[in-house]
């Protein structure tokens, strides 16, 4: 039942009661009052109103959800990086993208002038996550479009427009701040295969992209170089593919395959080279040479090798042990070069290191020091004992006769070797010190001694009175010349022209009357000889008859010699006869 309306009792008092002639403070008197209501009528029950209404919570809701979505937002932003470049060509804020493979991973977001005016700083907001892929290994670069001599990349940016490039690394300390590279690496981290270091003297024709060979089969790159601490020397970073990596020992040997190889040996002129793109920018070739040394193990990934200056350096045997030696030679060494080999009857065992000029103050001779450099390891079963002690091989060589010797490598090319070999006619010597290093005696080279066999031919010949001998042939000549030049010689020779007619005619007439008759006695004579043949034939009565004699003959020459035998021992026998006493 709802509840009766009360009415307002200011509403219903008439209008005298609201008169401002009754005093505010003083109660109106009761005549004014109105009436009591009957107690008949419905009460009204007041209801208590709720604190919070629902129409509420709608904008409640609303603020709820947009909380949500602004922490949402904030909590997925990404990290906000700084990239230094030299220039910002094609760059633009809001618009150029971050990617890595094609993927956008963030926008460029502000680009600004460095305040030492070197460079542009490039800022950049990234996806979220990808904070574990900013470290001091990370690398950024503009992806433009390039041509190289290998390759041509960033075609796709002529429309697009360039990008920024990344090759994440999680590896390393967290960063913020990095500088970008002026050219985008050949070889990122996502691709497989194995980064090696080459230690070289110098760089030679090499470059960034410069192939790397194995059997003529590229499977690598030249990715970056720089020069060693203490500048003596070049560290190049190469890196072979997967699955060729695997084909790297630790053992492996790298050369420089740059250019033609051209050399001049013994067989004529050799002209070696990998490819014509070795030729244009240079290469590195490798291979794992067959020694009588073990095989090497896989080499581990930012393994360091020497970078060999040719395939033939690279393909002789490595040896960890040397050991100096000195040698004088008297005579000339030209030919004779720093790195010449040392030779043992054809074998390479060694090089000369350096090649000086002494004067002899005590003999005053010039005498040319050659320091030489041996490798004892290339001599099987060789002992390993130092120079000078006890059981020195070297020094029992030595007074064997073992003795240095230069020798010509080449006729054409005029360069020579020193040849260490024994000499068993060789003075006796023994080996020698100067200093911290042994003296190892040498002979002559064979064109010196040729040279001092012929200088004391010609001494020799000085000493003969060649001026007497010249005049003696001169009067000789001279009277030849006179006796050829006579008249006696004259008619001598008129008679032996007329003697010569002479005996031609003789023989003339021998041949046309003595011959036949001659080729006719000839005949005779063989046919005499043939019948006596025929007489005394094995077959015949007549050869039975000469045997038969011949027989006797010796019978009685026999008993002759017995009867000459006996009377030599009786010659009484000759007086009393046989037997007689």
């Amino acid at each position: 039942m709802p509840a009766a309306r009360v009415p307002d009792p200011d509403l219903a008092a008439p209008p005298e009661a609201l008169s401002p002639a009754s005093p505010p403070d003083q109660p109106p008197p009761a005549s004014a009052l109105p009436p009591d209501p009957p107690h008949d009528l419905p009460e009204a029950e007041v209801a208590p109103r709720g604190r919070l209404s629902s129409v509420w919570l709608i904008p409640l809701l609303a603020l709820l959800i947009g909380g949500w979505l602004a922490w949402k937002s904030y909590s997925e932003r990404g990290p906000e990086i700084q990239i230094a470049f030299k220039s910002a060509t094609g760059l633009q804020a809001e618009r150029t993208k971050v990617k890595f493979m094609d993927v956008e991973i963030g926008q460029v977001t502000g680009i600004s002038v460095s305040p030492d005016l070197t460079h542009v700083l490039v800022k950049a907001r990234l996806l979220a996550g990808s904070e574990r892929y900013l470290t001091d290994g990370t690398r950024f670069w503009v992806a433009r479009p390039r041509i190289s001599a290998t390759e041509v990349t960033g075609l796709e940016t002529l429309l697009s427009g360039p990008y920024i490039a990344i090759d994440p690394v999680t590896a390393g300390d967290s960063r913020r701040e990095f500088v970008g590279l002026d050219t985008p690496p050949l070889v990122t981290t996502a691709e497989p295969g194995k980064h090696f270091v080459l230690k070289a003297g110098s760089l030679g024709s090499l470059n960034i992209g410069s192939p790397v060979f194995y059997r003529a089969i590229q499977v690598g790159q030249v990715v970056s170089y720089e020069l060693d601490p203490d500048d003596q020397g070049v560290s190049i970073r190469v890196f072979v593919s997967s699955p060729y990596e695997r084909l790297v020992l630790t053992n492996t040997r790298f050369w420089n395959a740059s250019g033609i190889d051209v050399r001049l040996t013994t067989d004529g002129i050799k002209v070696e080279t990998d490819s014509l793109l070795s030729i244009l920018i240079g290469g590195v070739a490798f291979e794992n040479v067959r020694t009588l040394e073990a095989q090497g193990t896989l080499a581990p990934d930012h393994q360091a090798f020497p970078l060999y200056a040719s395939q033939e350096k690279a393909s002789e045997t490595l040896y960890t042990r040397r050991v100096s030696y000195l040698l004088y030679f008297e005579g000339s060494v030209h030919g004779l070069e720093i790195g010449a080999p040392v030779m043992v009857r054809g074998i390479k065992i060694g090089q000369v290191l350096d090649i000086r000029l002494d004067f002899d103050p005590d003999h005053r001779n010039i005498q040319i020091p050659v320091l030489i450099e041996l490798e004892p390891e290339r001599i099987e079963d060789a002992p390993e004992v130092a120079v000078g002690e006890e059981g020195d091989i070297m020094a029992e060589l030595v007074a064997d006769g073992l003795r240095g010797q230069l020798k010509p490598a080449s006729l054409l090319s005029g360069k020579l070797y020193v040849d260490l070999d024994l000499h068993p006619k060789a003075p006796a010597a023994v080996i020698g010190r100067q200093g911290d290093l042994a003296v190892i005696p040498t002979v002559p080279a064979p064109l010196d001694d040729i040279a001092n066999k012929v200088s004391s031919l010609l001494g020799k010949l000085e000493t003969l009175p060649i001026e007497a001998i010249g005049n003696d042939l001169r009067d000789a000549v001279r009277g030849a010349k006179g006796v050829l030049t006579s008249e006696a010689l004259t008619n001598a020779l008129v008679e032996l022209e007329a003697s010569l007619r002479t005996l031609r005619s003789a023989a003339q007439v021998v041949d046309e009357q003595t011959l036949p008759k001659l080729a006719a006695a000839v005949d005779q004579v063989r046919a005499t000889f043939k019948s006596a043949q025929e007489v005394i034939a094995p077959d015949t009565a007549l050869y039975h008859d000469i045997k038969r004699a011949v027989t006797e003959l010796s019978a009685a020459a026999r008993a002759t010699r017995d009867l000459a035998d006996y009377l030599e021992r009786h010659p009484e026998a000759l007086i009393k006869g046989k037997g007689a006493r």
